[in-house]
């Protein structure tokens, strides 16, 4: 098995135990405020892997500024699935917010220039389809 699959299925079950577990944290306290824990909890690990990782920590303003904006997106993300799972189905909202790769894929192709393939707009078309049989 080759290291891009590994830390695929490494990222599958750490987003799976991460919304399960952020479900129970949301019904023990305020969502927002789980959210928050989550993810300070997050960045101290983060750092940590950095640091003992022998990771560069050489940064450029470009760098920091995408960063930055992901952390953003990446905060509307955290705080809305823990809010959402308050309010309805943890199997639909980890699934609608598992399909983030749509969302991807269609910045990808507009602002990146991706090519359009046949088969990149039927997976796109069965993950909307998906979302909307999750639905019923």
């Amino acid at each position: 098995m080759n290291a891009a699959v590994l830390f695929g299925l490494g990222t599958m079950i750490s987003w799976g135990f991460w919304i399960a577990l952020g479900n129970i944290a949301s019904s023990t306290m305020d969502p927002e405020t789980a959210a928050f824990v989550s993810y300070a909890t997050a960045a101290v690990a983060t750092g940590v892997y950095v640091v003992a990782s022998d990771a560069s920590l050489a940064v450029t303003n470009r760098g920091l500024v995408f960063a930055g904006a992901a952390g953003i997106a990446a905060a509307i993300g955290v705080v809305s699935t823990f809010i959402g799972v308050t309010v309805g189905s943890t199997s639909v909202v980890s699934t609608i917010g598992g399909m983030y790769f749509i969302t991807a894929a269609v910045i990808g192709i507009i602002a990146f220039g991706e090519s359009v393939t046949l088969t990149k707009v039927a997976g796109i078309g069965l993950a909307l389809t998906a979302i909307v049989i999750i639905n019923q």
